[in-house]
């Protein structure tokens, strides 16, 4: 019997194929289709900018260790910018205190999400999981993990457009972290993108691609696992919270 030997998508199946992923991006998690469509309480929306904040200042983490194994300067100079995105710089405060923001506009004191008090255990586990893998990853694969960005523009879209109608006691200028990330995402991606793309060429590479991804959605949909568990299930024992 003749054996086949596999062949290397062209750049434009393989960039489909990474997009077509998107059918198992977090927007779809039913704590996420919940919160879009207005039936979660605010302490469940509390619960989730709570755990989300552990997600947002481990972002810098992750982009600094990738950065540490990466030789290439163009790339360094470029990818760089993302950690000033959420640490801030000169006449921009951040995504961090952007997300601090929305932390006060859900109703919740700015030290609540600084102490980490509030982030459960599975949440932790699972960004510290990413984060790990970005430190020990050869660079090239930690730029792959970040391709969820290319479906992040329609989850950032959805909350700008349905939360002001589903819950009007959150104040409008929280909303600014979602705003600002429309655009910067796109330019991140368009980056991410254009290293995968030259670095992941044989058929065994894309597949590999396409596995790193698949972990990084997982990530990301374990998060929310935890907080439906507890959030919605009322299965953690110290969280107490109203149901939807």
């Amino acid at each position: 019997m003749t054996r086949t030997t596999p062949v290397a998508w062209s750049r434009e199946e393989f960039t489909a194929r990474l997009r077509a992923m998107d059918n198992r991006y977090h927007i779809h998690h039913p704590y996420h289709v919940l919160m879009n469509e207005g039936k979660l309480g605010q302490k469940q929306i509390q619960g989730w900018v709570a755990n989300r904040f552990y997600y947002q200042i481990s972002i810098p983490l992750k982009d600094a260790a990738l950065l540490s194994n990466c030789p290439d300067q163009n790339v360094r100079r470029r990818w760089i910018q993302r950690i000033v995105d959420h640490d801030g710089g000169q006449g921009d405060d951040g995504g961090i205190e952007a997300w601090l923001r929305l932390g006060e506009a859900v109703g919740m004191e700015r030290s609540a999400l600084t102490s980490l008090e509030h982030v459960l255990p599975g949440v932790r586990f699972a960004v510290d999981a990413y984060v790990n893998f970005v430190r020990r990853a050869p660079w090239q694969e930690a730029v792959c993990s970040s391709l969820t960005e290319l479906f992040a523009p329609t989850i950032h879209r959805s909350r700008l457009e349905n939360w002001p109608k589903h819950y009007p006691w959150i104040e409008p200028q929280g909303l600014t972290y979602f705003r600002n990330r429309l655009a910067q995402a796109h330019r991140d991606v368009e980056h991410a993108l254009e290293i995968t793309l030259a670095y992941f060429k044989t058929p065994e590479q894309q597949g590999r691609a396409l596995d790193i991804l698949q972990f990084k959605l997982d990530v990301l949909w374990t998060m929310l696992d935890v907080m439906s568990a507890a959030y919605v299930e009322n299965k953690h024992p110290s969280v107490d919270v109203d149901s939807p």
